[in-house]
């Protein structure tokens, strides 16, 4: 590519010149663009539910509350074995441990058995 006579210096002159100006809008033309503005934005009257829904993200976001809501409730009631069993120690009740049962956790079968 060649080099243009004109430098960027003159073109950054013009640019400056058209940002002195602005044009000017109409007082009426900015009346009613903010006019249409407000009557197109949704109204506060309307139903809080929406408002509620649209917050949760939807019937994904809904489906996510729901799920989650789930599993925490599941792992308080049954937790997994290496966590305490709060709803036992709530209700003050102790399960002890069958001692007679052998200890087969060394050969990968306590995993097998569920």
């Amino acid at each position: 590519m060649t080099k243009s006579e004109h430098s960027d210096d003159v073109l950054e002159a013009l640019f400056a010149e058209a940002r002195s100006h602005p044009p000017a809008l109409p007082d009426r033309v900015l009346a009613r663009v903010i006019e249409d503005a407000r009557r197109l934005q949704p109204s506060s009257a309307g139903n809080r539910m929406r408002g509620w829904w649209r917050m949760l993200g939807g019937l994904p976001g809904l489906g996510g509350l729901v799920t989650a809501t789930c599993v925490g409730f599941w792992l308080g009631v049954a937790p997994p074995e290496g966590m305490p069993d709060l709803a036992d120690q709530i209700l003050g009740q102790q399960v002890m441990a069958d001692e007679t049962a052998p200890d087969l956790s060394g050969f990968g079968w306590d995993i097998e058995e569920g």
